[in-house]
C-alpha cells in the first residue's frame, strides 16, 4: 500500500490539469485535483477562452456582421445589443462547460477537492476555503502544477474595476462604452478591439512597438488591420502611455509624445502572469520567474523531479490546446508510459474578427533561412461559399517549396480560419506536398476549396519558372 494518500495530486483543473488527471486515472491512478469551487474548469472555462470566445460569437451574430455583404452595413440581428444579451450566451456555455468538466473527473474516478491548494512540504498540499471553510491536508506521490495566469498588472496602473480594467473585468462591464482604449496590440488585446469595433464602441489600440502580431504573416496582419480600421479602430504604434486619468464619466489616456485620448474606458493587455504566489512554492523546493512561471524540462518536470508543471504556467505557447497534451504527457511520463513528444507543427488561432490562423513556416523565416518558396493565394470572394457566406475579404495563402514541392506553410485570414487552417496542418504533418492539394476533389462550394485555388495558383508559378529556366 502505498505511504500517500494520492498517486497524483493535480493543482488546477484547467485544460492541462483535467488531461493530466484523466491520463492518470486511465492508467489506474488514484488521483486528486484541488481548485476553487467557482473556478472548476480553471481560468480557460471561467474568465479567458471560452467566455472570450463566446462573447465574440455573440458580438458575431447580435450585430449581422457576417451578413453585412448581402443586406447593407446597416444591417443587425438586434438593434440595441447589451451586455446582457452577451452575457446570456457566454454564462450559458460556462455552465455547459463547468457541467462537462466536473462529469468527466467523475466518470474517470478522479476526487475534485474544493479550495486553495498550497505546498506545505514536496509531497504535501493543504487545502483551504472549501464550500464550508474547511481545511484538509493531502499527500501525493507526484503533483502536477497547472495554475494557469491571471491578467498582468503593471503597478503604476490605478485599475477600479469600472473604468479601468483588465481583459478579466472586461467580461463584467455593466453596459457596454461608447468608446474604449486597449493598451497592447498582442492577441488578447486586438481580440477584444474586435469585438468592441463590431458592436459600435469606437476603439483606439496604443501599442509601445512599431506592429503588432509580430510572428503573424504581415500581409495577413495588413488585412486585419485595413478591416479594423473599416470599423473606425485608430492604431497608435510607436506610443508609450505615462498616465491615465479617470473622470467621473470618461478617461483621458496621456501618451509619451503628447498626445491625449479621451474615451469612456481603458482595458491594459499587458500579458499574463504565472498563478504561483500563492502555492507556496518555497515549501516544495520551487521558485517562479519575475512572471511566475515555472521552469520546466522536455517531459514537463520541474527542479524538484516528483514535481510537474503544463500549460499557461510553464509559458509559451500558453493555449489551452497544447495544454491539454501537456498535461497528458506529464502524467504518463510520472508513471512511466511510453509517449510520443507533441508533433513540431502546432496551429495557432487568433480570435479576432474576422479570425487568423496559421500553422507552418512564415515568408520571414523561409526567406532568412535561405529556403526558397512560392506563394499560392486564394481569395474568398473567388470561392462560390465565399459569396454565399457574405465574405469578401477572407484569404489563404499556401507556401511551397519549389525544390521539392513540398507545404511549407498555410497562413488564413477570414470565416473559419481556426478550423481551415488543419488541412494544411494535416498534409504538412504527413509531407505531402502541393500536388495532393491539386489532385484532390474538395466539396463544392466550400471554404475548403480555397486550398486547391491556392496549390493551383502556386504550381502555376512553379511552372512558368521550371519552363523559364529550360529554354
Amino acid at each position: 500500500m502505498s505511504a500517500y494518500d494520492y498517486d497524483l495530486i493535480v493543482i488546477g483543473s484547467g485544460p492541462g490539469g483535467q488531461k493530466a488527471a484523466i491520463a492518470a486515472a486511465k492508467l489506474g491512478k488514484r488521483v486528486a485535483v484541488v481548485d476553487r469551487h467557482d473556478m472548476v474548469g480553471g481560468v480557460c472555462v471561467n474568465t479567458g477562452t471560452i467566455p472570450s470566445k463566446t462573447l465574440r460569437e455573440a458580438v458575431h451574430y447580435l450585430t449581422g456582421m457576417s451578413q453585412r455583404e448581402l443586406y447593407g452595413a446597416s444591417y443587425r440581428v438586434k438593434q440595441d445589443i447589451t451586455i446582457a444579451d452577451l452575457m446570456a450566451r457566454t454564462q450559458h456555455v460556462i455552465g455547459r462547460e463547468v457541467e462537462v468538466v466536473r462529469a468527466q473527473l467523475m466518470r474517470n474516478g478522479v476526487h475534485l477537492v474544493s479550495g486553495l491548494g498550497r505546498f506545505t512540504d514536496p509531497h504535501t498540499v493543504a487545502v483551504e476555503g472549501g464550500p464550508r471553510g474547511e481545511r484538509t491536508s493531502l499527500t501525493g506521490e507526484y503533483v502536477v502544477i497547472a495554475t494557469g495566469t491571471r491578467p498582468a498588472r503593471p503597478p503604476e496602473v490605478d485599475f477600479d474595476e469600472a473604468r479601468v480594467l483588465d481583459s478579466d473585468e472586461i467580461l463584467s462591464l455593466d453596459r457596454i462604452p461608447s468608446s474604449l482604449v486597449v493598451v497592447g496590440a498582442g492577441v488578447i488585446g486586438i481580440e477584444y478591439a474586435s469585438m468592441f469595433a463590431a458592436l459600435g464602441c469606437r476603439v483606439t489600440v496604443v501599442e509601445q512597438r512599431e506592429r503588432m502580431l509580430e510572428f503573424c504573416d504581415p500581409e495577413i496582419v495588413e488585412s486585419l488591420k485595413f478591416h479594423l480600421r473599416d470599423l473606425a479602430v485608430t492604431f497608435r504604434f510607436g506610443e508609450k502611455v505615462v498616465d491615465v486619468a479617470v473622470g467621473e464619466h470618461a478617461t483621458v489616456t496621456s501618451l509619451a509624445s503628447g498626445k491625449r485620448i479621451p474615451a469612456e474606458a481603458v482595458m491594459y493587455s499587458a500579458g499574463r502572469q504565472g498563478m504561483t504566489d500563492a502555492l507556496g512554492l518555497e515549501h516544495a523546493g520551487l521558485t517562479a520567474d519575475k512572471r511566475g512561471r515555472l521552469a520546466v524540462d522536455d517531459h514537463y518536470r520541474t527542479e524538484v523531479p516528483h514535481i510537474y508543471a503544463v500549460g499557461d504556467v510553464i509559458g509559451f505557447p500558453a493555449l489551452a490546446a497544447t495544454s491539454m497534451d501537456q498535461g497528458r504527457l506529464a502524467a504518463y511520463h510520472a508513471f512511466g508510459e511510453p509517449a510520443n513528444e507533441l508533433a513540431a507543427l502546432q496551429p495557432i488561432g487568433i480570435y479576432t474578427i474576422p479570425e487568423i490562423s496559421y500553422c507552418g513556416a512564415t515568408e520571414a523565416e523561409l526567406t532568412s533561412s535561405s529556403i526558397p518558396y512560392e506563394i499560392g493565394t486564394a481569395r474568398y470572394r473567388e470561392l462560390a461559399r465565399g459569396q454565399i457566406a457574405g465574405d469578401s475579404y477572407g484569404m489563404l495563402k499556401l507556401l511551397v517549396s519549389t525544390e521539392d514541392r513540398k507545404l511549407l506553410g498555410v497562413h488564413v485570414f477570414g470565416t473559419g480560419a481556426t478550423d481551415l487552417v488543419h488541412i494544411g496542418q494535416a498534409v504538412m504533418g504527413c509531407g505531402g506536398t502541393v500536388d495532393y492539394l491539386v489532385d484532390t476533389v474538395f466539396n463544392y462550394p466550400t471554404l475548403s476549396e480555397a486550398y486547391k485555388v491556392a496549390a493551383l495558383d502556386a504550381t502555376n508559378k512553379i511552372r512558368a519558372l521550371a519552363r523559364f529556366t529550360t529554354t
